[in-house]
């Protein structure tokens, strides 16, 4: 596969803003996450949401007009004026515990004493992890892998599905070598 307009998906905690910023890397593209569009800049981040006209107003200033991007995360529920200028979808699926373990040494990470118990981010962790959780539970009403395999079903452009467990170099191949 050349490089092109490719968006990166899958559950929170699945790798996809990792293959995407290695992709990126081997492909010299820009690389853009979808966090940094949904979310205003708070501190802590993740706090208050951007409405979703101005989601996508930014996107079509910073990269969207470009030949070649990668977008990585999840924009199912309000990006569809976005789905038309995807040439290839990857989507990424992992055990469900070895993502929430992943989720958690990411949190841990970022936010250390701040999510242990007593922490001043300890009840936004846990209320995030809940979150995370649902994903693989098929009567969980937000972001869930039946919402995300039925999104895909819809879409005009190839979707190749990856195992996340593999290490990164391993996907960015497995994409690399994609003839959609």
């Amino acid at each position: 596969m050349t490089p092109c307009r490719l968006h990166i998906t899958g559950a929170s905690g699945a790798g996809v803003t990792t293959l995407g910023r290695a992709l990126g890397a081997a492909w010299s593209v820009p690389v853009h996450d979808t966090d940094d569009y949904y979310w205003l800049p708070t501190d802590p981040p993740f706090q208050r949401k951007r409405p979703a006209a101005d989601r996508l107003e930014l996107m079509r200033a910073l990269f969207l007009p470009r030949r070649a991007w990668i977008l990585s995360g999840s924009i199912s529920r309000w990006g569809q004026p976005l789905v038309p200028l995807f040439e290839a979808v990857v989507f990424l699926t992992l055990d469900p515990r070895t993502r929430m373990a992943r989720l958690q040494a990411r949190e841990v990470d970022r936010y250390g004493a701040m999510i242990a118990p007593g922490g001043a981010l300890r009840e936004g962790h846990l209320s995030f992890m809940d979150w995370a959780a649902g994903y693989d539970d098929p009567t969980f009403t937000s972001r869930s892998l039946l919402q995300h395999r039925d999104w895909l079903a819809h879409l005009s452009c190839p979707v190749l599905e990856l195992d996340s467990a593999a290490p990164v170099g391993n996907l960015v191949t497995a994409v690399a070598a994609w003839t959609p």
